[in-house]
């Protein structure tokens, strides 16, 4: 429990059950009187109100001796058993000091009679003990909360690490497939390398600016599709055909930076790419807030080896974010991918 929250605790409790101890205390020694006699009011809400802050100050330290000792929720027995100690030994029996002082001095004209100093322990030890429960009880809960909240935050930590290594993962794998055909340019047709390389630069340079927060808008994202595009068809040319339908009520929603990028990687990838037999990517918007990358299959002769880490990613930060939606649809005679696009307000990561 934080320090002020704990001040607040003990004062607020002092300040509402005071005056009915006091009152109760009174009524004992007093009797009838204490209703037709003011003065007894006087005498007696002074001294057991300076009594009373004294043994409070008491009770404040110890315990706040108690929860520096003993702070975490699995050493509840061992505040509760020193309590009981000092609550039966010390503070029930402090009672008995109001009525020591108003017999001493005969407050209000006051003797004690037999059957006083009873009443005086048991209420001391029922106030004290619904107090102690009280202030056990609320520290205890407030413990919890933060136990909770640790947890919270731990776990926040590590899906921030694991979602910063899937990031890490992206470019890489980018830059190896794009280092890959700018090698096979060079040897084929070295301006359109060139002109391969400044493009790169171009959609590198977005990767950059895009990729700190895994997260990118539908807008910034089909924006970077174009440019990448333009990079594919410089390699391509013709065997390779871009369709995009985004209904624009979806640019504010976002998606894994990127997504968009390794799904159509992929696709020129893993099929055949030629003017005989053009690859045609087509991506498009839902009302379901889904987007969605599809491609037709003219798969190559010789497969290359699939690590799958693309789709492998995308599917990982969807479920690092507790979102639902993902799918991998794997037909005969196409292959499409639907990514759930998310409101950005509800960005957690």
């Amino acid at each position: 429990m934080k320090k002020d929250k704990l001040n607040k605790v003990y004062l607020w409790s002092f300040l509402l059950t005071m005056p009915a101890i006091t009152i109760i205390l009174c009524y004992i020694m007093y009797g009838q009187r204490l209703f037709y006699e003011w003065k007894l009011w006087i005498y007696g809400f002074f001294t057991i109100y300076l009594i009373g802050c004294l043994m409070w100050w008491v009770r404040y330290q110890y315990d706040k001796f108690l929860f520096e000792r003993y702070p975490h929720i699995e050493q509840t027995r061992h505040r509760v058993f020193y309590k009981i100690l000092v609550n039966i030994f010390i503070l029930s029996p402090s009672a008995l000091l109001v009525l020591f002082v108003f017999d001493r001095f005969h407050i209000g004209g006051y003797y004690r009679v037999p059957g006083d100093a009873t009443s005086m322990l048991i209420v001391g030890f029922s106030t004290n003990l619904i107090l102690e429960t009280f202030f056990e009880a609320i520290y205890s809960i407030e413990k919890f909360k933060d136990s909770l909240y640790e947890k919270e935050m731990l776990e926040q930590m590590n899906l921030r690490q694991e979602f910063d290594n899937l990031k890490g993962k992206v470019n890489p794998h980018f830059l190896f497939n794009c280092f890959n055909t700018l090698s096979s340019l060079i040897s084929e047709n070295k301006e359109l390398a060139e002109k391969f390389l400044d493009e790169l630069s171009k959609v590198y340079r977005y990767l950059l600016r895009n990729n700190e927060d895994g997260m990118s808008t539908v807008e910034s994202e089909m924006k970077f599709i174009q440019n990448y595009f333009q990079l594919m068809n410089t390699r391509h040319g013709d065997g390779i055909r871009l369709n995009m339908q985004i209904d624009k009520k979806y640019h504010p929603y976002i998606i894994p930076s990127l997504s968009v990028q390794l799904l159509v990687e992929n696709a020129i990838k893993h099929n055949v790419v030629s003017r005989q037999m053009p690859l045609s990517i087509e991506i498009f918007t839902t009302e379901g807030k889904q987007l969605v990358v599809n491609n037709n299959l003219n798969e190559k002769a010789h497969k290359e080896h699939s690590t799958s880490i693309g789709l492998h990613n995308i599917e990982s930060k969807y479920k690092l974010m507790n979102q639902e939606g993902f799918q991998v649809v794997h037909g005969e005679k196409n292959f499409m991918v639907v990514l759930p696009m998310i409101w950005k307000a509800k960005n957690a990561l």
